[in-house]
């Protein structure tokens, strides 16, 4: 993550304060400063489909 940049955004560009700026998360953040980029959270369903397509094996 570019932390600088994202600091200058939410500190300049959105007026939050530092102790603000800390308590947000990383998709909060980018919510807030618009970005349009957002990604559905995983399904359980394609979650399944992953677990089907690499399956956890143990190499003994």
């Amino acid at each position: 993550m570019d932390w600088p940049a994202l600091m200058r955004a939410g500190l300049r560009g959105l007026g939050l304060q530092p102790e603000e700026f800390w308590r947000l998360t990383p998709a909060e953040l980018m919510m807030m400063m618009g970005s349009e980029e957002q990604q559905m959270p995983l399904s359980r369903s394609r979650l399944e489909d992953l677990s089907r397509l690499y399956p956890d094996v143990l190499n003994t």
